[in-house]
């Protein structure tokens, strides 16, 4: 039963997807392809229940598959907490000496994050006790990228969390070059300058270590977060740093910094 509940969601995701069902054409010839299509599309319309079946089981095992990679991360989170909370290249927003740290792994281009960013300001507001650790983690295209390094360069110039602010809350949709760097002239940047931050060997490298943590933790989305005490170490169980995968609210990351101590 389980291979013909395979079978037919296969077929039946071909045929709703408008593809052709492949076969070597020495062996099936478009009358007998034809008439397997309609063969299959009779049955699933006969019997509904093998689709839903089939579908709910393929819902349950990427729920399955995602919660083990979760599992995962969190167990493997303390191996890299140098990394991840103590890197001195690493934009920083906050009390640079709070108790609790956030790490974030973020896009520009990224909604969630950008929801994520107002969320985070109003904590921070409300919490004088937690530090903040910003992973510029550029995966949305060319233009992420772009956002990354004239960020990272305006950390050169010391006004780098309020350019990601602005930013965060700019409407501009989708980012362009030009936007970047008006949004950076608003932000009382010297553009020039900036200009040559982003394209400096310091810049290159920032971008190249948070990819290469994110591949160490098999991070490939955002955004992420990672949660201790600021003094968290390699030795700390995996128990004591929060994972939270994707967007959650402000009462609910209240709660985490509770948690941990913050």
């Amino acid at each position: 039963m389980k291979m013909n509940q395979m079978i037919t969601l296969g077929l039946a995701c071909l045929l709703t997807s408008g593809a052709a069902i492949s076969a070597p054409t020495d062996t099936v010839s478009p009358a007998q392809k034809k008439q397997i299509e309609g063969v299959v599309r009779d049955y699933i319309m006969q019997n509904p229940e093998i689709m839903i079946q089939s579908l709910q089981g393929y819902q349950q095992k990427q729920i399955a598959d995602q919660s083990k990679k979760f599992e995962s991360i969190q167990k493997n989170a303390p191996k890299f907490a140098n990394e991840l909370f103590h890197q001195t290249t690493d934009p920083v927003a906050g009390n640079p000496k709070g108790a609790v740290t956030v790490v974030e792994f973020f896009d520009y281009q990224c909604p969630h994050c950008i929801d994520m960013t107002a969320t985070l300001d109003s904590v921070l507001k409300t919490n004088p006790n937690v530090r903040v650790v910003l992973k510029e983690f550029p995966i949305r295209g060319p233009m992420s990228e772009v956002a990354t390094r004239a960020a990272l360069a305006a950390n050169m110039q010391g006004k780098y969390f309020p350019f990601h602010l602005a930013l965060m809350s700019s409407k501009t949709e989708p980012l362009t070059e030009s936007a970047i760097y008006d949004i950076a002239k608003s932000a009382g940047l010297n553009v020039d300058q900036l200009k040559i931050g982003m394209k400096s060997k310091a810049v290159d490298q920032q971008i190249k270590t948070n990819y290469q943590l994110a591949k160490n933790l098999e991070i490939m989305f955002t955004p992420v977060f990672f949660i201790a005490k600021s003094d968290v170490s390699t030795s700390t169980k995996p128990e004591a740093i929060a994972f939270i995968p994707g967007q959650i609210t402000a009462a609910q990351l209240n709660d985490v910094l509770k948690k941990i101590g913050g």
